[in-house]
């Protein structure tokens, strides 16, 4: 929409706007002075448009300005001589008639902006929330945020499509505990009596159900007064919450394949896999998680009946775990980093393993304890070949599983063997 400051953003004009009096707005991302000219790329949310600058008064005017100055531009749009095929706007650019200064900052930031002069996660974080409004001009934090919003309109449309009306459910509530701590808020009216926030709509989207709504959902903020997790931040997130009338478990997985599997497949260029359906027992057992990635080939398997009769004490009355890797091209400081990472980060006492090479050699940690009944055992139920290698994990059943889930993720990662070009849910 053309107002006093725009006519046009600074992304849409090319090759067919020539000869065009149009007005821009926005900042500074870089100026050069090349003495007869002087150029300036303007960036809004939209893109970058180049701006030559001939008029010596205007020249003088920008003496005075900055790297993330904002600015309007009166001017006329002329085929660039040098085409930056780089950007959109790359044809054309915007011989100044007229420049209007919006807003001025010191010449020198905080930190670095252009995305492409700086990695910004290399910013010190707490320079970085001081200057929040600089960091959110990074290329790439602004991007971010932009996307979050495409995606949350594209989940609102799809729950839309499948029949879902959108209700927004109370935030200041009384309690629905969910695992953590609530965050509470004093009642001005009421002394000595709280709020809680909620840690998410549970009692709220029940009572939608049993009042006749047949179908909920909302892209509901749940505030958990918990530590910091790695796919988390502390305090307050947000989550795709839905309810459904009349439904069974299969009906609630459809949803989630439908509108998981879609938003997936239109914001990412990986390809979407799987929503294999697999039960808590079968994940602990294959995967020691109940979030397993399913694009690591690695499995975990029970090879507690094969050691029943050892004479390694360590496994004695425990559940063994076992996972198999192709070892042809591991040398023995792979081993020995695994055994360390086992001790280091999972603080266990140690971790079993063997080799088994040409002519039914077998070294490792254990290699003494590894009979022929075993060995032929572990051929028979694992499929042991020639240059692959085997790890073991011997405690109680569920810790052994989580134990196992943690190697099998380290050393699908050290093996570099879990494609990334690709999604799988389960």
């Amino acid at each position: 929409m053309a107002n006093k400051y725009r006519t046009n953003n600074c992304g849409e004009l090319n090759i067919s706007n020539v000869g065009s009096e149009v007005k821009l707005a926005g900042w500074i991302q870089r100026i050069r002075n090349l003495g007869g000219m002087t150029f300036v790329d303007l960036r809004d949310q939209y893109g970058i448009t180049q701006i030559v600058v001939a008029d010596e008064e205007l020249k003088k005017q920008l003496e005075s300005l900055y790297t993330e100055c904002v600015i309007s531009v009166e001017g006329t749009v002329v085929e660039r001589s040098n085409k930056n095929k780089k950007i959109p706007t790359g044809d054309i650019e915007i011989d100044a008639k007229k420049i209007t200064v919006l807003g001025t900052c010191e010449p020198t930031l905080p930190f670095e902006i252009n995305s492409e002069k700086i990695d910004i996660s290399q910013v010190r974080e707490d320079l970085r929330l001081e200057y929040r409004f600089l960091d959110l001009r990074n290329e790439k934090i602004h991007n971010n945020i932009l996307l979050r919003s495409q995606v949350m309109k594209t989940i609102r449309e799809k729950m839309d499509e499948m029949g879902f009306a959108e209700v927004q459910t109370p935030i200041l509530a009384n309690s629905s505990p969910e695992g953590a701590r609530d965050f509470l808020v004093p009642s001005r009216l009421h002394p000595g009596e709280f709020y809680a926030l909620p840690q998410a709509p549970q009692q709220f989207k029940q009572l939608l159900m049993i009042s006749g709504f047949d179908k909920y959902f909302q892209i509901a903020p749940c505030f958990r007064d918990e530590d910091p997790r790695a796919d988390r931040a502390p305090g307050e997130f947000y989550q795709l919450d839905f309810e459904m009338s009349f439904a069974e478990e299969k009906d609630v997985q459809d949803v989630l394949k439908e509108v998981v599997g879609s938003t997936f497949k239109k914001y990412t260029n990986k390809e979407v896999v799987g929503f294999e359906r697999i039960t808590f027992k079968e994940a602990m057992d294959k995967y020691g998680i109940d979030k397993p990635d399913l694009r690591n080939p690695l499995i975990i398997q029970d090879v507690t009946d094969i050691f029943k009769d050892s004479e390694f004490k360590v496994f004695k009355n425990k559940t063994i775990k076992a996972i198999k890797i192709n070892a042809k091209d591991t040398t023995r400081r792979f081993f020995d980093d695994m055994v360390k990472y086992a001790v280091e980060e999972l603080e266990l006492g140690g971790l079993a393993w063997i080799k088994y090479t040409e002519n039914n050699q077998i070294s490792g940690t254990i290699s003494k304890f590894i009979t022929e009944d075993i060995l032929k055992s572990l051929k028979d139920k694992m499929g042991l070949k020639e240059n692959e290698a085997i790890f073991f994990i011997a405690d109680e059943y569920m810790n052994a599983c989580k134990i196992a889930g943690q190697i099998r993720i380290e050393l699908g990662n050290r093996l570099n063997i879990i494609p990334n070009d690709k999604y799988y849910f389960c």
